[in-house]
């Protein structure tokens, strides 16, 4: 890739990023997110997502015998929890809008120390790649600029100016999934033949990883099925937006970000699965915040 196809990937990446959780701020309260998260298991979900789904990602790698830079790109996959998409995932599951809002704005805070850590940790494992470090202030400008300060200007709009949120939400999210739609387009039309050329276990891999990441964080959270839905939907849907920020500014010119593209898009696939049938086979949730239709 250029230099300037860099530069537009960032921009309409970041746009999608800022815009998409602004939204999803100005739909939520501050009493909301707090309750919510008074209700969370953070003590286990941050050693489930930042230890646990490492483990799974790099065991699939090895015993599948992904190559190095596919393994990379499925390494920054598993290093980045909690994707800004969970809450748009989550309110189409009719599950804890307030709870996957909080636990995304969150999760950020405890990347800019761990996402880092993590991957030189994971790269070790993965050969050919020991020598790969990342950018610390990178990451940390990628997740604060693109996910945190969105989210709580979003916050802080409606519960200031409630009048001016209604009236901006809706640009807002067109504009942000737009954007998002754009980006994604952009770079799978860039590194085409990089997607194509992924094969079948690498695929199977993160496949394998992504489901039995879901499924440990619907069996260890609870108590109700909308709580378990959002564990479920952060633990399993990575964080596709930074992962490609991260490999454009590490790794240029090389196939991680095609990688990480592929792997991603088969995420979007998996989790818009399971909200389906969350969705219209199981529409019951037990929650306050994203009632269930009656039958």
């Amino acid at each position: 890739m250029s230099l300037d196809t860099d530069k537009v990937i960032r921009i309409l990446t970041t746009l999608s990023l800022g815009g998409l959780l602004l939204g999803v701020g100005m739909r939520l309260t501050g009493a909301q997110v707090r309750d919510a998260l008074r209700r969370s298991h953070l003590g286990w979900l941050l050693p489930l997502n930042f230890v646990a789904v490492p483990l799974l990602t790099l065991g699939a790698i090895r015993s599948l015998h992904v190559p190095t830079e596919i393994a990379i790109a499925m390494v920054l996959l598993g290093a980045a929890p909690f994707a800004p998409v969970v809450p748009v995932f989550v309110r189409m599951a009719r599950a804890d809008l307030a709870l996957a809002a909080g636990l995304t704005a969150l999760f950020p805070f405890a990347s800019v120390a761990l996402t880092p850590l993590i991957c030189e940790w994971s790269l070790r494992a993965v050969p050919g790649a020991e020598s790969m470090r990342f950018s610390f202030l990178m990451i940390l400008g990628v997740l604060v600029s693109t996910i945190t300060l969105p989210l709580m200007l979003g916050v802080l709009i409606r519960h200031r100016w409630q009048g001016l949120a209604a009236r901006v939400l809706r640009p807002v999210e067109v504009v942000s999934e737009a954007a998002g739609t754009v980006s994604l387009a952009f770079v799978t039309v860039v590194e085409f033949q990089t997607i194509l050329h992924t094969g079948w276990k690498p695929l199977l891999a993160m496949a394998m990883m992504s489901e039995v990441a879901l499924l440990l964080g619907y069996a260890l959270s609870g108590p109700t099925p909308a709580i378990r839905r959002v564990t479920a939907l952060g633990t399993s849907n990575r964080n596709i937006a930074l992962a490609i920020l991260v490999a454009v500014g590490s790794f240029p010119g090389t196939p991680v970000v095609g990688a990480v593209v592929a792997n991603g898009l088969l995420l979007i696939l998996l989790g818009l699965v399971h909200v389906a049938l969350w969705r219209f086979c199981w529409p019951e949730t037990d929650t306050p915040s994203a009632p269930a239709r009656k039958p």
